[in-house]
Parts: C-alpha cells; structure tokens; sequence
C-alpha cells in the first residue's frame, strides 16, 4: 500500500508540473492581436482602377448590410457564389429602393486569379456594392474574414463562405434569428447559421473515423470554449455593427478555430447569439483536410482557453486599425 500511495503521489507531482509546463508553454507562445495592415491592403481599387481608402469599423455605418467574403484560390468555386448573392441583394434593392448593401471579397494571398475575378464583379456592379480587399500575405479564413469586417460600413455584417455551400437567401433567416434576440441598448448581437439539424445525415455518410473526430472537436469546443452552440464553424454568421467591433477586434485566432474563439469573446461579453439552421451542400474543392485541420482546431481551442486564462490574450477595448 505505501509504495502504491508513494506511486500516485509522483503521478499527482507529474501531473501538476505537466500542467504548468503547458500553462508556460501556451503563455510564452501567444501571438500579439495583429490588426496591423501593409499599405496595399488600405486601398481598393474602383471600376475605372483608380485607388480608394477602406472606411474603418469605427465609423458611422452608411449601408444597411455588408457581405464579407473570404477567399483563398477561390477563382473557380466563388463565380457561383457571387452570382447567387448579388441577384438577391439586386432584387431585394429593387423590391426596396432604399435598402442599400455592399460585398467586400477579402482575397486571401491567393495564388490564382481570385482578385481578377472578383474585381469583374466590380466592373459590373460599381465599387460601392463590391470591393475586393487582396491581402499581400496569406492571413487564414479569420484573418481574411476579420480585415474585411473591419474595413466595412454596413449597420449589420454578414460572414459568407465563398464556396456558396450555405444558400445566400438563408441570409432572411439569420436576420429574423438576429431581430428575435434582446441586442440591449448597446445593440450587441449575433446570429449564426447552422448544420447541426444536418448531423444525422452527414454521420451516416461519413466514415467511423471521422466520425469521432467530428464528435471530439465538438467535445472540446463545449469543454473548452463555447456553451450552447452545436454548430460553431458554419461558414454564415450575422453580426450587427456594434458586435462585429466588439468581437473582431479581440480576435487573435486567424485560421480555422477562429469562429471558436470569436463566439467564446461574444459569450465572454453576454452578447446574446442565436443559432438557425440553414440549408447547406458541400461543395468539392475544399481546404479543409479533415485530420489535420481537425488537429490543429483541437489544439488551437485548447491553446484559446488557457491563453485567456494565463493573461496572455485579454478581452480589451476595440482597437483601431494601421
């Protein structure tokens, strides 16, 4: 018995420096918030290409919505996607000649044409209904989705894949899950579009494997970070202006786990969220490699958890950008 009590004293002894050691580690390799932007990205061009300054988040909003798109060599997928939204936002302007919008394409350092495609749509639409945002260096869909959102002016602020698996029309239905929460006075609230009523089905297509990769990472997404949202990483999130600048500009996560962090902000801060189920079709072409990138979620929301814990990232006020 003494050597077995002796055995679980060392374990415990291990335990707790195997802990701190992790503390240690998840504290010193805290990135800075990085809102930082190159000269480049502070501009967008106008159909005649001349150079324009981005407003800032900070503003006043002048649109009643702006559509954020991130997109990495998305050259071939986002066409689809982009047609699909700007007939609905041109045929809801038309139903409603005073509801004005914007789309910004945040190109995310990419290796293809992806900017030259987007800007066609500015050509055709003008500079006011969409702008094309092209990051010099490759940031992540949160670094992308983050720049765009904060050089926006839209009273509510719409987060759209470009792959167009989510239909855009959805759009209607977020947008009554965000008018059905209190925002409060200070008009903080998100809505999230949602597949979690599409798990049954996507279980029963996938392997075993994934599976139970699928269910881990929702176990360290509710342990760790996020209470009471079954779908954190759908690609389609609603944000009115006052909490887009209130989440985003904590945000410190700029690849795939940054949803994760953003709503944990948002829970941190009581701004009330709503989760809607929306339609949504995979698209092929995805950048999502289920293992690996499922891994590095895995360790990122562990890292969000324990950096806020240690002092390492705090929540602050929002900071303006460079």
């Amino acid at each position: 018995m003494d050597l077995l009590w002796e055995i679980i004293q060392v374990l415990g002894v291990l335990a707790v420096l195997g802990l701190i050691v992790v503390l240690m580690i998840a504290h010193l390799t805290a990135g800075m918030l990085n809102v930082k932007r190159h000269n480049k990205e502070k501009h967008f061009l106008t159909a005649s290409g001349e150079k324009q300054l981005f407003p800032s988040l900070h503003d006043p909003s002048s649109r009643d919505l702006s559509v954020v798109v991130p997109a990495y060599n998305e050259e071939r997928r986002m066409p689809v996607m982009l047609d699909e939204a700007m007939d609905f936002l041109e045929n809801k302007q038309k139903q409603n000649p005073s509801f004005t919008y914007e789309v910004i394409v945040v190109d995310d350092g990419s290796k293809d044409k992806t900017t030259e495609v987007a800007f066609r749509y500015t050509k055709k639409y003008s500079a006011d209904k969409v702008r094309v945002l092209t990051l010099v260096k490759n940031r992540g869909k949160g670094g992308a989705v983050r720049m765009g959102t904060l050089s926006s002016r839209g009273k509510l602020i719409l987060m759209a894949d470009a792959d167009g698996a989510t239909k855009f029309c959805d759009v209607e239905k977020v947008e009554a899950g965000l008018k059905n929460l209190n925002a409060g006075p200070e008009n903080l609230a998100i809505s999230c579009g949602s597949r979690a009523h599409l798990e049954k089905e996507a279980v029963a297509q996938r392997s075993m494997f994934r599976t139970f990769l699928m269910y881990g990472f929702h176990f360290l997404v509710w342990f760790f970070c996020v209470k009471g949202i079954r779908d954190t990483q759908c690609g389609f999130k609603l944000f009115t202006r006052e909490a887009a600048l209130k989440t985003f500009s904590c945000l410190h996560v700029e690849r795939w786990a940054f949803d994760v962090e953003l709503l944990y902000i948002a829970q941190c801060f009581k701004i009330p969220i709503a989760e809607v189920a929306v339609n949504w079709t995979e698209v092929e072409g995805s950048k999502l490699v289920p293992f690996w990138s499922w891994l590095q979620m895995g360790r990122d929301l562990i890292l969000i958890r324990l950096r806020y814990i240690t002092g390492a990232w705090k929540l602050q006020s929002p900071l303006k950008t460079d």
